[in-house]
Protein backbone atom coordinates (compact mmCIF):
# COMPACT_ATOMS: atom_id res chain seq x y z
CA UNK A 1 0.00 0.00 0.00
CA UNK A 2 0.75 3.40 -0.45
CA UNK A 3 1.09 5.64 2.43
CA UNK A 4 1.06 9.28 1.90
CA UNK A 5 1.49 11.89 5.02
CA UNK A 6 2.28 15.29 5.48
CA UNK A 7 6.10 15.13 7.14
CA UNK A 8 7.06 18.29 9.09
CA UNK A 9 5.28 20.24 5.93
CA UNK A 10 6.41 18.47 3.44
CA UNK A 11 3.58 15.86 1.63
CA UNK A 12 5.47 12.38 1.54
CA UNK A 13 4.45 9.02 -0.36
CA UNK A 14 6.16 5.40 0.20
CA UNK A 15 5.18 2.10 0.23
CA UNK A 16 4.82 0.52 3.37
CA UNK A 17 3.58 -3.46 3.98
CA UNK A 18 0.61 -3.63 5.86
CA UNK A 19 2.23 -4.65 8.79
CA UNK A 20 4.50 -1.97 8.88
CA UNK A 21 5.01 0.11 11.85
CA UNK A 22 5.22 4.08 11.64
CA UNK A 23 8.87 4.25 13.48
CA UNK A 24 10.35 1.92 10.79
CA UNK A 25 8.54 3.51 7.86
CA UNK A 26 9.90 6.90 9.26
CA UNK A 27 13.34 5.29 9.84
CA UNK A 28 13.50 3.27 6.80
CA UNK A 29 11.08 4.41 3.97
CA UNK A 30 11.69 8.35 4.45
CA UNK A 31 15.20 8.24 6.08
CA UNK A 32 13.92 10.55 8.80
CA UNK A 33 16.12 8.28 11.95
CA UNK A 34 15.64 10.90 14.29
CA UNK A 35 12.50 9.01 15.52
CA UNK A 36 14.62 6.46 17.42
CA UNK A 37 13.13 2.70 18.86
CA UNK A 38 14.34 1.20 22.00
CA UNK A 39 11.82 -1.12 23.63
CA UNK A 40 9.25 -1.28 20.37
CA UNK A 41 6.25 -1.31 23.30
CA UNK A 42 5.17 2.23 23.52
CA UNK A 43 7.28 2.12 27.37
CA UNK A 44 10.26 4.02 26.80
CA UNK A 45 8.91 7.32 24.83
CA UNK A 46 11.71 6.98 22.43
CA UNK A 47 9.63 7.00 19.58
CA UNK A 48 7.26 9.79 20.40
CA UNK A 49 5.92 11.71 17.42
CA UNK A 50 2.72 13.94 17.05
CA UNK A 51 0.40 12.68 14.63
CA UNK A 52 -2.42 15.33 13.52
CA UNK A 53 -0.88 17.26 16.88
CA UNK A 54 -1.19 14.64 19.86
CA UNK A 55 2.15 12.61 20.93
CA UNK A 56 1.65 9.01 19.43
CA UNK A 57 4.34 5.96 20.02
CA UNK A 58 5.30 5.26 16.71
CA UNK A 59 6.43 1.99 17.36
CA UNK A 60 2.56 0.92 18.21
CA UNK A 61 1.00 2.80 15.71
CA UNK A 62 0.55 0.85 11.87
CA UNK A 63 1.99 3.05 9.00
CA UNK A 64 -1.04 2.39 7.12
CA UNK A 65 -3.11 4.03 9.87
CA UNK A 66 -0.88 7.52 9.55
CA UNK A 67 -1.92 7.16 5.95
CA UNK A 68 -3.19 10.84 5.16
CA UNK A 69 -2.60 12.43 8.81
CA UNK A 70 -0.04 15.39 9.44
CA UNK A 71 2.98 14.01 11.34
CA UNK A 72 5.70 16.04 13.40
CA UNK A 73 9.14 14.50 13.83
CA UNK A 74 12.33 15.72 16.06
CA UNK A 75 13.74 16.99 12.65
CA UNK A 76 11.17 19.35 12.16
CA UNK A 77 11.91 21.15 15.20
CA UNK A 78 14.74 22.87 13.49
CA UNK A 79 14.13 25.64 11.54
CA UNK A 80 16.52 26.26 8.17
CA UNK A 81 19.43 24.37 10.67
CA UNK A 82 18.83 26.22 13.40
CA UNK A 83 17.90 24.55 16.32
CA UNK A 84 14.44 25.14 17.86
CA UNK A 85 14.24 27.17 21.33
CA UNK A 86 13.28 23.41 22.95
CA UNK A 87 16.48 22.26 21.40
CA UNK A 88 18.71 25.15 21.93
CA UNK A 89 17.15 24.68 26.11
CA UNK A 90 18.72 21.22 25.95
CA UNK A 91 21.33 21.91 24.73
CA UNK A 92 22.67 24.91 27.08
CA UNK A 93 21.85 22.88 30.44
CA UNK A 94 23.34 19.22 29.48
CA UNK A 95 20.01 18.09 28.80
CA UNK A 96 21.34 15.01 27.32
CA UNK A 97 24.31 12.66 27.29
CA UNK A 98 23.60 9.90 24.84
CA UNK A 99 20.88 11.50 23.39
CA UNK A 100 18.72 8.82 22.52
CA UNK A 101 15.71 9.42 24.49
CA UNK A 102 15.93 12.94 23.86
CA UNK A 103 14.28 13.26 20.10
CA UNK A 104 11.01 11.79 22.20
CA UNK A 105 11.20 13.74 24.79
CA UNK A 106 11.60 17.01 22.55
CA UNK A 107 8.31 16.00 21.48
CA UNK A 108 6.30 15.27 23.96
CA UNK A 109 7.46 18.94 25.12
CA UNK A 110 6.31 20.76 21.85
CA UNK A 111 3.44 18.92 22.34
CA UNK A 112 2.68 20.17 26.29
CA UNK A 113 4.43 23.53 24.95
CA UNK A 114 1.66 23.94 22.76
CA UNK A 115 -1.00 22.67 25.10
CA UNK A 116 -0.38 25.37 26.88
CA UNK A 117 1.10 23.10 30.12
CA UNK A 118 3.56 24.45 32.09
CA UNK A 119 4.56 23.75 35.98
CA UNK A 120 5.88 21.32 37.56
CA UNK A 121 3.12 19.19 37.62
CA UNK A 122 3.25 19.45 33.55
CA UNK A 123 6.54 18.37 33.31
CA UNK A 124 6.42 15.23 35.82
CA UNK A 125 3.69 14.25 33.43
CA UNK A 126 5.51 14.72 29.85
CA UNK A 127 8.70 12.83 31.77
CA UNK A 128 6.56 10.07 33.42
CA UNK A 129 6.23 9.13 29.68
CA UNK A 130 9.85 8.82 28.43
CA UNK A 131 12.84 6.50 30.31
CA UNK A 132 16.23 8.52 30.58
CA UNK A 133 19.18 5.84 31.77
CA UNK A 134 21.53 8.80 31.29
CA UNK A 135 21.02 12.38 32.97
CA UNK A 136 18.69 11.46 35.96
CA UNK A 137 16.49 13.94 34.40
CA UNK A 138 17.71 16.99 36.35
CA UNK A 139 19.29 18.72 33.24
CA UNK A 140 16.18 17.55 31.24
CA UNK A 141 13.91 19.78 33.65
CA UNK A 142 16.43 22.88 33.87
CA UNK A 143 15.99 22.79 29.72
CA UNK A 144 12.65 23.17 30.29
CA UNK A 145 12.46 25.52 33.06
CA UNK A 146 14.83 27.32 31.13
CA UNK A 147 12.54 27.32 28.23
CA UNK A 148 9.51 28.66 29.64
CA UNK A 149 11.17 31.44 31.41
CA UNK A 150 12.25 32.47 28.40
CA UNK A 151 9.15 33.06 27.15
CA UNK A 152 7.11 36.53 26.73
CA UNK A 153 4.36 34.98 28.92
CA UNK A 154 5.02 33.91 32.33
CA UNK A 155 4.46 30.42 33.34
Amino acid sequence: MTVTLTVNGEQRSARAEARALLSDFLRHELGLTGTHVSCEQGVCGSCTVLVDGEPVRSCLMLAVQADRCRLETVEGLADGGELGPLQEAMLAEGGLQCGFCTPGVLMSLTYADRAGLSGTEAVDEVLTGHLCRCTGYQGIRAAIERHWQGKDTPR
